[in-house]
Formats: structure tokens, sequence, C-alpha cells
């Protein structure tokens, strides 16, 4: 039987130097692999192939450039939280399908506690996060309530 995605017993076995090889591309994804081999203490042979180990079981899900959100016309940032009208696996997988697909999404959560999604949208003014909000999520049968935080600042963890 496969193992689901979201399966941890897919990294139960990842040694020190895999995790190693983690965090420093957590921290840098555009880091050579020769001066990641080195940050590691492994050759850079051994480097590469853990690294694409690491990729083939999904420990890496892919690399990204951080964009400045006010460079590509986006400056506002907004959580908006969604509670839906039916908590039926259809209705919820429907919902998050449809959600990630919407324009200024940049991540959906699918949270516990009151609300079931949190929603990170980027827009371009504040009547466009209200167009959003009023256009796509107010409109949709499935959503019950939704409320808007937004954000004032990020910063990136080390996480």
């Amino acid at each position: 039987m496969p193992l689901a995605t979201n399966d941890v017993r897919r990294f139960a076995d990842l040694d020190d130097t895999d995790r190693a090889i983690l965090s420093e591309l957590a921290a840098d994804g555009r880091l050579p692999n020769n001066a990641l081999a080195e940050r590691v203490g492994v050759a850079p042979s051994t480097c590469l192939t853990r690294t694409r180990a690491l990729r083939e079981r999904g420990a890496i899900r892919g690399f990204h450039a951080e964009v400045d959100p006010a460079a590509v016309g986006l400056p506002l940032q907004a959580l908006v939280s969604v509670r839906l009208t039916a908590h039926e696996r259809a209705a919820v997988d429907a919902f998050r399908a449809r959600s990630v697909r919407l324009p200024g999404v940049v991540a959906v959560f699918h949270v516990a506690g009151a609300e079931d999604y949190v929603l990170h949208v980027r827009a371009a003014s504040a009547d466009a996060l209200r167009d959003f909000v009023l256009d796509h999520l107010a409109v949709d049968p499935a959503v019950l309530h939704t409320q808007t935080s937004l954000i004032f600042e990020q910063a990136r963890g080390m996480g």
C-alpha cells in the first residue's frame, strides 16, 4: 500500500546529513552543490545524490524565488479566514480546489478551530482586496463567513 503524501514515515529515516542539507537549502535554495557539500561535510557527488533523493521522496518540494509583492504590482497582503457551510469531504475538497486557482491567492491553509481555511492573498489595493472577497468568496455558496486581516509586515522564519 503506497504511503500518503503527508505520511511522516517517508521522512523517519532522514539522517543528520539529510537534515543538514534540508536546513541549508531552506536558508538558501540557490546554494551551489559544491558550497552545500562543503557546509554539510560531504563530497559534492554524495551531496548531489542525496539532494536528488530528497527531491524524489518529496522532502524537497521545489525551489522558489521570493519576489517582493510590490514589484509585481500587488503590495497589499491579507489573510482571509473562511468558514464553510458544510464539512463533508467533497465540499471541503471542492473549496480547496477552487480557492487555490483564485487570482491573487498565494497559499491556502486548511486549519483547525473556528475557521476552516485561511487564504494568503495579494492585491493591488484595498479596493481590489474588497472586490476579491465579494466576487470570489461572498458569492460562493460553500462559504458561510469570511474575515479579512491585513498583513502589515512579513518576516520569514528559520523553520
